[in-house]
Protein backbone atom coordinates (compact mmCIF):
# COMPACT_ATOMS: atom_id res chain seq x y z
CA UNK A 1 0.00 0.00 0.00
CA UNK A 2 1.40 3.01 -1.16
CA UNK A 3 -0.50 6.48 -0.44
CA UNK A 4 0.36 9.51 0.42
CA UNK A 5 -2.35 10.96 3.49
CA UNK A 6 -3.01 14.11 5.42
CA UNK A 7 -3.78 12.41 9.22
CA UNK A 8 -5.37 15.55 10.96
CA UNK A 9 -6.11 15.42 14.85
CA UNK A 10 -7.49 18.19 16.64
CA UNK A 11 -6.73 18.25 19.79
CA UNK A 12 -7.18 20.62 23.59
CA UNK A 13 -5.65 19.82 26.81
CA UNK A 14 -4.63 16.59 25.81
CA UNK A 15 -1.00 16.62 27.48
CA UNK A 16 -1.59 12.86 28.77
CA UNK A 17 -3.00 11.00 25.22
CA UNK A 18 -1.31 12.97 22.28
CA UNK A 19 2.40 11.75 22.72
CA UNK A 20 1.38 8.01 22.74
CA UNK A 21 -1.34 8.88 19.44
CA UNK A 22 1.86 9.87 17.82
CA UNK A 23 3.87 7.25 18.60
CA UNK A 24 1.09 4.89 17.21
CA UNK A 25 0.93 6.97 14.01
CA UNK A 26 4.35 7.01 13.14
CA UNK A 27 4.97 3.09 12.27
CA UNK A 28 1.42 3.51 10.14
CA UNK A 29 2.33 6.14 8.39
CA UNK A 30 5.32 4.56 7.13
CA UNK A 31 3.79 1.63 6.32
CA UNK A 32 1.25 3.32 3.91
CA UNK A 33 4.04 5.12 2.10
CA UNK A 34 4.42 8.25 3.69
CA UNK A 35 2.52 11.28 4.70
CA UNK A 36 2.31 13.97 7.43
CA UNK A 37 0.56 14.30 10.58
CA UNK A 38 -1.71 17.99 11.36
CA UNK A 39 -2.25 18.35 15.01
CA UNK A 40 -3.98 21.35 15.60
CA UNK A 41 -3.59 22.60 19.00
CA UNK A 42 -7.15 24.70 19.79
CA UNK A 43 -5.50 27.21 22.31
CA UNK A 44 -4.68 24.33 25.12
CA UNK A 45 -4.21 25.21 28.39
CA UNK A 46 -1.61 22.39 29.31
CA UNK A 47 1.27 21.08 28.20
CA UNK A 48 0.26 19.67 24.92
CA UNK A 49 1.86 22.30 22.65
CA UNK A 50 5.39 21.98 23.87
CA UNK A 51 5.26 17.74 24.22
CA UNK A 52 4.45 18.32 20.56
CA UNK A 53 6.73 20.49 19.83
CA UNK A 54 9.61 18.23 21.03
CA UNK A 55 8.22 14.75 19.29
CA UNK A 56 8.39 17.20 16.13
CA UNK A 57 11.93 17.90 16.29
CA UNK A 58 12.41 14.19 17.37
CA UNK A 59 11.38 12.13 14.34
CA UNK A 60 11.88 12.13 10.57
CA UNK A 61 8.07 11.71 9.52
CA UNK A 62 6.46 15.11 8.83
CA UNK A 63 4.58 16.70 12.28
CA UNK A 64 3.19 19.85 11.98
CA UNK A 65 2.23 21.86 14.75
CA UNK A 66 -0.81 24.59 14.16
CA UNK A 67 -2.16 26.50 17.06
CA UNK A 68 -5.26 28.14 17.39
CA UNK A 69 -4.84 31.93 19.35
CA UNK A 70 -8.29 31.40 20.42
CA UNK A 71 -10.47 28.64 21.42
CA UNK A 72 -12.42 27.71 18.55
CA UNK A 73 -13.67 24.21 18.80
CA UNK A 74 -13.23 20.51 17.01
CA UNK A 75 -15.03 21.42 13.62
CA UNK A 76 -13.14 24.75 13.20
CA UNK A 77 -9.71 22.77 14.06
CA UNK A 78 -10.49 20.01 11.49
CA UNK A 79 -10.88 23.17 8.94
CA UNK A 80 -7.28 24.65 10.28
CA UNK A 81 -5.80 21.24 9.09
CA UNK A 82 -7.31 20.18 6.27
CA UNK A 83 -6.66 23.80 4.79
CA UNK A 84 -3.07 23.21 5.80
CA UNK A 85 -2.60 19.65 4.62
CA UNK A 86 -0.64 19.06 1.36
CA UNK A 87 -2.19 15.72 0.36
CA UNK A 88 -5.82 14.98 -0.86
CA UNK A 89 -6.42 12.27 1.23
CA UNK A 90 -7.28 12.86 4.98
CA UNK A 91 -7.47 10.77 7.71
CA UNK A 92 -8.98 12.48 10.73
CA UNK A 93 -8.92 11.20 14.44
CA UNK A 94 -9.86 12.20 17.58
CA UNK A 95 -6.83 13.38 20.28
CA UNK A 96 -7.69 11.72 23.26
CA UNK A 97 -6.35 7.70 21.80
CA UNK A 98 -10.22 6.12 21.94
CA UNK A 99 -9.48 5.48 18.19
CA UNK A 100 -7.04 2.81 17.14
CA UNK A 101 -4.57 4.28 14.51
CA UNK A 102 -4.28 0.50 13.71
CA UNK A 103 -7.88 0.81 11.56
CA UNK A 104 -6.01 2.95 9.21
CA UNK A 105 -4.82 0.27 7.56
CA UNK A 106 -7.90 -1.40 6.55
CA UNK A 107 -10.27 1.54 6.37
CA UNK A 108 -7.70 2.60 3.40
CA UNK A 109 -8.08 -0.88 1.69
CA UNK A 110 -11.58 0.24 1.28
CA UNK A 111 -10.17 3.69 0.17
CA UNK A 112 -8.31 2.06 -2.75
CA UNK A 113 -10.84 -0.21 -3.77
CA UNK A 114 -13.51 2.80 -4.48
CA UNK A 115 -13.57 4.60 -8.19
CA UNK A 116 -15.14 7.82 -6.51
CA UNK A 117 -12.27 9.39 -3.91
CA UNK A 118 -13.92 12.85 -4.30
CA UNK A 119 -17.14 11.95 -3.35
CA UNK A 120 -16.45 9.21 -0.66
CA UNK A 121 -16.77 9.20 3.12
CA UNK A 122 -15.38 6.34 4.79
CA UNK A 123 -16.30 6.73 8.55
CA UNK A 124 -15.78 4.14 11.23
CA UNK A 125 -18.56 2.44 13.54
CA UNK A 126 -17.26 1.61 17.02
CA UNK A 127 -18.71 -1.45 17.46
CA UNK A 128 -17.47 -1.83 21.54
CA UNK A 129 -17.62 1.28 22.79
CA UNK A 130 -15.94 1.69 25.74
CA UNK A 131 -18.06 4.50 26.59
CA UNK A 132 -20.29 5.37 29.95
CA UNK A 133 -24.00 3.88 29.53
CA UNK A 134 -25.58 7.21 29.47
CA UNK A 135 -23.31 8.44 26.41
CA UNK A 136 -24.34 5.00 24.59
CA UNK A 137 -27.94 5.67 25.37
CA UNK A 138 -27.82 9.28 23.78
CA UNK A 139 -25.96 8.21 20.89
CA UNK A 140 -28.57 5.78 20.03
CA UNK A 141 -31.65 8.55 20.94
CA UNK A 142 -28.94 10.90 18.50
CA UNK A 143 -29.26 7.91 15.37
CA UNK A 144 -32.87 7.98 15.58
CA UNK A 145 -33.46 11.55 15.51
CA UNK A 146 -30.81 11.54 12.71
CA UNK A 147 -33.09 8.87 10.93
CA UNK A 148 -36.19 10.92 11.12
CA UNK A 149 -34.80 14.06 10.32
CA UNK A 150 -32.11 13.97 8.07
CA UNK A 151 -33.00 10.20 6.74
CA UNK A 152 -29.50 9.43 7.94
CA UNK A 153 -29.03 5.34 9.04
CA UNK A 154 -25.36 5.53 9.74
CA UNK A 155 -24.74 4.28 13.03
CA UNK A 156 -22.18 5.91 14.45
CA UNK A 157 -21.60 9.64 12.77
CA UNK A 158 -19.70 10.96 15.65
CA UNK A 159 -16.84 8.55 15.14
CA UNK A 160 -13.46 10.38 14.91
CA UNK A 161 -11.79 8.43 12.49
CA UNK A 162 -12.75 9.37 8.86
CA UNK A 163 -11.33 8.91 5.41
CA UNK A 164 -12.27 11.45 2.77
CA UNK A 165 -10.86 13.96 0.49
CA UNK A 166 -9.58 17.22 1.02
CA UNK A 167 -11.99 18.24 -1.59
CA UNK A 168 -15.00 17.20 -0.92
CA UNK A 169 -14.49 18.66 2.96
CA UNK A 170 -13.79 21.96 1.37
CA UNK A 171 -16.73 21.74 -0.92
CA UNK A 172 -19.38 21.60 1.88
CA UNK A 173 -20.73 24.73 3.56
CA UNK A 174 -18.55 24.92 6.61
CA UNK A 175 -20.28 25.47 10.44
CA UNK A 176 -19.54 24.41 13.92
CA UNK A 177 -20.21 20.78 14.66
CA UNK A 178 -19.59 19.85 11.21
CA UNK A 179 -17.99 16.84 11.82
CA UNK A 180 -21.33 15.76 13.46
CA UNK A 181 -23.38 15.46 10.01
CA UNK A 182 -20.56 14.45 7.86
CA UNK A 183 -22.26 11.98 6.81
CA UNK A 184 -25.58 13.69 5.52
CA UNK A 185 -23.66 16.32 4.03
CA UNK A 186 -21.59 13.82 1.35
CA UNK A 187 -24.73 12.53 0.35
CA UNK A 188 -26.57 16.06 0.22
CA UNK A 189 -23.43 16.39 -2.62
CA UNK A 190 -23.97 13.35 -4.39
CA UNK A 191 -21.79 11.13 -2.66
CA UNK A 192 -21.29 7.87 -1.05
CA UNK A 193 -21.14 7.05 2.67
CA UNK A 194 -19.56 3.79 3.87
CA UNK A 195 -19.53 3.01 7.68
CA UNK A 196 -16.29 0.45 8.95
CA UNK A 197 -16.05 -0.88 12.06
CA UNK A 198 -13.03 -0.12 13.96
CA UNK A 199 -12.46 -0.78 17.40
CA UNK A 200 -12.81 1.61 20.70
CA UNK A 201 -10.82 2.33 23.31
CA UNK A 202 -10.49 4.22 26.50
CA UNK A 203 -9.06 7.29 26.90
CA UNK A 204 -5.51 7.04 27.66
CA UNK A 205 -5.99 9.70 30.31
CA UNK A 206 -8.13 12.69 31.00
CA UNK A 207 -12.15 13.03 31.14
CA UNK A 208 -13.96 13.95 27.92
CA UNK A 209 -14.40 18.03 27.69
CA UNK A 210 -18.30 17.28 26.65
CA UNK A 211 -21.54 16.02 28.08
CA UNK A 212 -24.34 14.68 27.50
CA UNK A 213 -26.59 17.73 28.06
CA UNK A 214 -24.15 20.15 25.66
CA UNK A 215 -23.64 17.87 22.80
CA UNK A 216 -27.66 17.30 23.13
CA UNK A 217 -28.17 21.30 22.86
CA UNK A 218 -25.84 21.69 20.35
CA UNK A 219 -26.63 19.01 18.27
CA UNK A 220 -30.30 20.10 18.56
CA UNK A 221 -30.01 23.30 16.78
CA UNK A 222 -27.54 22.18 14.06
CA UNK A 223 -29.71 18.97 13.69
CA UNK A 224 -32.67 21.34 12.26
CA UNK A 225 -30.58 23.62 10.68
CA UNK A 226 -28.96 20.73 8.61
CA UNK A 227 -32.39 19.52 7.67
CA UNK A 228 -33.30 22.65 6.39
CA UNK A 229 -29.87 23.07 4.12
CA UNK A 230 -30.38 19.81 2.76
CA UNK A 231 -34.41 20.74 1.74
CA UNK A 232 -32.53 23.47 0.17
CA UNK A 233 -30.22 22.25 -1.44
CA UNK A 234 -30.57 21.09 -5.34
CA UNK A 235 -27.75 18.60 -5.07
CA UNK A 236 -26.36 16.63 -6.68
CA UNK A 237 -26.52 19.06 -9.92
CA UNK A 238 -26.52 16.42 -13.13
CA UNK A 239 -24.72 17.65 -16.31
CA UNK A 240 -23.29 16.50 -19.91
CA UNK A 241 -20.27 18.28 -21.51
CA UNK A 242 -21.86 19.34 -25.13
CA UNK A 243 -19.49 19.37 -28.22
CA UNK A 244 -20.87 20.66 -31.42
CA UNK A 245 -20.52 18.08 -34.28
CA UNK A 246 -17.58 18.82 -37.18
Amino acid sequence: MSINISVVIPIYNEEGNIISLIDELLPIVDKIGGGEIIIVNDNSTDSSKDLVLNKKGSVNTSIELLSHTVQSGQSAGLLTGIKFASNNTIITLDGDGQNDPKDILSMLEVWKESEKHQELLIIGHRINRKDTWSRRYASVLALKVRKIILKDSTPDSGCGIKVFSRNLFLSLPYFDHIHRFLPALTRRQGGDVISHAVSHRNRFSGDSKYNNWQRFRVGLVDLFGVSWLIKRSSFPIKFIVENKEK
